[in-house]
């Protein structure tokens, strides 16, 4: 998928060296990959010392949008910029590529030259030392989390939570998690979170019916 997404973006053809440090294999595994993807189908023209491109399918139903859900598609992209995420705006911009790849020309262009954008620059937001990702993997594969935590009286706890989900505010990140000492829910500012690391415990499948839950007691 990766390899797919640097061919998408990157300008035709791209070199093997150039593909391979975009991707952060080596050539040998680099030639193994663009060979697997060849055998499962995919349209790849090129070879070694000249450069690849890829075809996508023509097969495939062409996407197709009108110009406003354009312009939300990229002012929405476009935004993750402000969050201080950095692995979550590379993956917005990698998506809105496969998109953009799909597309019909006239469609496609109308994507490169949007009106709406967002121009304001991002907030100060307090730094994070935790492994973000590790978080996001926690509450997808509903598995708990062990964390120090320091709350707004500077009262430091260690606590095992469940993870249900992030919210990325103007300049904070919250984690809501049902928290396993006070047996209810917390919102934790992950700027606050000293420490963090799997707890090991799966609280698989509760993560739907928790959230519920905490939107009907807020809109209660």
């Amino acid at each position: 998928m990766r390899l797919m997404d640097v061919l998408r973006r990157l300008p035709a053809p791209v070199t093997a060296e150039r593909l391979a440090a975009a991707t952060e294999i080596s050539r040998r595994q680099l030639y193994r990959d663009i060979a697997t993807l060849r055998a499962g189908g995919v349209l790849i023209d090129g070879a070694a010392g000249y450069g690849y491109t890829l075809t996508e399918d023509p097969a495939l139903p062409p996407q197709s949008f009108s110009r406003i859900e354009i312009e939300a598609l990229m002012l929405g992209i476009g935004s993750l910029d402000t969050l201080g995420d950095a692995d979550l705006a590379r993956a917005g911009r990698d998506a809105i590529a496969r998109i953009i790849a799909t597309l019909p020309d006239g469609q496609a262009r109308q994507a490169m030259h949007t009106i709406l954008r967002s121009w304001r620059p991002p907030d100060a937001r307090a730094e994070v030392n935790i492994d973000i990702d590790m978080v996001r993997r926690a509450c997808w594969d509903e598995t708990s989390l062990w964390i120090s935590y320091r709350d707004l009286n500077e009262r430091r706890t260690e606590r095992e939570i469940w993870p249900l989900g992030l919210s990325y505010g103007p300049n904070s990140l919250i984690l809501l998690g049902f928290c396993q000492l006070r047996q209810d829910y917390r919102l934790f500012h992950v700027a606050r979170i000293g420490e963090a690391r799997p707890g090991g415990t799966s609280f698989r499948p509760r993560r739907v019916e928790l959230l519920r839950a905490y939107v009907a007691r807020r809109s209660g």
